[in-house]
């Protein structure tokens, strides 16, 4: 898949959790002041966003390397927007209800870097090490605990 196709879906399941992560602050201002509701609806998206990042965006298996790393994707955009709420809100008098919309536009291209580097990562435990005699890496039958005790024998 191209960087571009990435890019697209990327921007769709930003609409998406974006979508979601609204109404979910929406339904949250209506008993939460508005810095709670925006940190509340940001963390229960951000569990959606993971999933759609990985099936749709980047077409890769969900790990939980992945899903515990997926909250740094979020770090700078949780500061860029929790920062832009409250300056559209408290310094520039804006209503609450559509700062955040406003403020999540700018974390948009730090996000999108961010998320490729961790979802296209390779997962260390899937990296096949050297054999120890042959010096090549292992097959899909190869089983080690075999191939020490198949050595062990011809030892004898």
């Amino acid at each position: 898949m191209t960087v571009r196709g990435q890019l697209v879906r990327f921007a769709l399941v930003g609409a998406v959790n974006t979508g979601t992560y609204y109404g979910l602050y929406l339904l949250l201002l209506t008993w939460l002041p508005y810095v709670a509701a925006h940190v509340l609806a940001f963390l229960l998206s951000m569990v959606g966003s993971f999933f759609l990042t990985s099936y749709f965006t980047y077409r890769t298996r969900p790990t939980w390397r992945k899903f515990l790393l997926f909250p740094l994707t979020n770090a700078a955009n949780f500061v860029v927007t929790t920062t832009g709420v409250y300056l559209l809100v408290d310094v520039l008098g804006l209503g609450s209800r559509y700062a955040p919309l406003i403020a999540s536009a700018a974390a948009i291209p730090i996000t999108f870097l961010v998320s490729r580097t961790i979802m296209l990562r390779p997962d260390p435990a899937k990296a096949p090490d050297p054999g120890p005699e042959t010096g090549k890496a292992p097959g899909p039958g190869d089983d080690p605990d075999r191939e020490r005790e198949r050595r062990t024998m011809d030892a004898v």
